[in-house]
């Protein structure tokens, strides 16, 4: 079991805000579990889809469950012509987060949630068209072609691969984002998480809520640490340059991401899993050098720090190793993170109350309002 870190202070660490059935962080297993199952035994088990399921009805579907639910994300990956409009004049510089803010809240508006009762639809919608938002744009705008988003790929990991690379991924390939996808889906109150709950306790519509979540985690100390992490080791020359880079920079109190993490004292739980997938995905690259460096990293900052990777470290060689572009790697956690997200949206929704926290004031006492002339 994982140890959680008793934490009090600034940013809420420590303080409950809420309750939830969908996820323990730092409690029981290997230190993260979805609705009571271990991360460890569902990355090992189950299918994304299964997670997107469970997330969002409190239980793993049935075979034949799973099956309707495959087909109706299956029929779902299509995108509206005008956003497709809207996504062509989103230009290529554009940050990939703020491609699929923008997506998601125009998607809003063209099939925006009428009631409650349309949550379960507009969740399966969202899952299924995320990926096919951010790869039409970035297919359009960085190498001129229109995409068909309408693959017929079993699942969601292998439908992105497929749009980004023009072809079916390998069986590895698609396992590794089945995996990443389970590991990203879900982590209770984190800071877009609690964003997408705060909108939903004022009664927002669905797409407001996701929308705000994808804002939270564009912030860098949220999201991106596995595009930072890559920024790192990719100027690695070997493991021998991590460990001299690495005690240069701590040597400096420079700023190095990826490592350390919020809840857990000793191991992020995901990273055990996602590193396994990285080291065979670099035995299938035949190159090992950013597998090497990055496992160095590991040992450097355990020593000198006490620091453990977090989820995102290992996860960037293996998305490198996977041909996928650096700036996409934080819109792949959206693909996963919006089952966690929705299902805190429809938890929230059920037993509401408007989250309305105070504050301790630290500015001026009470003094009267000077007249223009006297100030």
């Amino acid at each position: 079991m994982a140890d959680a870190k008793v934490l009090t202070g600034a940013g809420l660490r420590g303080q409950v805000a809420g309750q939830t059935a969908l996820c323990t962080v730092g409690k029981s297993g290997t230190g993260l579990t979805y609705c009571g199952y271990d991360i460890s035994e569902l990355a090992d088990k189950v299918q994304f889809e299964e997670v997107a399921y469970l997330l969002a009805h409190g239980e793993l579907p049935n075979s034949e469950q799973l099956a309707g639910y495959k087909a109706r994300l299956l029929g779902m990956r299509g995108l509206p012509q005008a956003l497709k409009d809207v996504l062509e004049r989103i230009p290529a510089d554009a940050h990939p987060m703020d491609v699929l803010r923008t997506g998601c809240s125009m998607l809003g508006n063209l099939e925006p949630e009428h009631s409650f009762a349309d949550a379960d639809h507009a969740i399966e919608r969202m899952i299924a068209v995320f990926p096919s938002i951010l790869l039409y744009w970035y297919r359009f705008s960085h190498d001129g072609v229109r995409i068909n988003t309408e693959t017929a790929d079993d699942s969601i990991g292998a439908h992105f691969l497929h749009m980004l690379h023009d072809k079916a991924p390998s069986k590895l390939h698609s396992e590794v984002m089945n995996t990443s996808l389970i590991l990203y889906a879900e982590h209770e109150f984190n800071a877009s998480t609690f964003t997408a709950r705060v909108c939903a306790s004022t009664l927002s519509d669905i797409h407001s809520c996701v929308t705000g979540a994808i804002g939270s985690l564009r912030g860098p100390l949220h999201g991106g640490a596995n595009e930072a992490a890559m920024e790192l080791i990719e100027a690695m020359r070997s493991a021998d340059d991590a460990e001299q880079t690495l005690m240069g920079m701590l040597a400096r109190k420079d700023k190095i991401m990826g490592f350390g993490h919020a809840i857990y004292k000793e191991f992020d739980p995901r990273n055990d899993v996602i590193k396994k997938w990285s080291k065979k995905l670099a035995e299938e690259f035949g190159d090992s050098r950013l597998y090497d460096v990055s496992v160095r990293c590991e040992d450097v900052m355990w020593r000198e720090k006490k620091l453990f990777p977090n989820a995102d470290f290992f996860h960037a060689s293996a998305y490198h190793f996977m041909g996928i572009p650096t700036k996409l790697f934080t819109p792949i956690f959206v693909m996963s993170r919006v089952t966690g997200w929705t299902a805190h949206v429809k938890e929230q929704r059920a037993n509401n109350r408007i989250i309305r926290p105070s504050a301790d004031y630290t500015g001026p006492e009470p003094r009267p309002v000077p007249a223009l002339s006297e100030r």
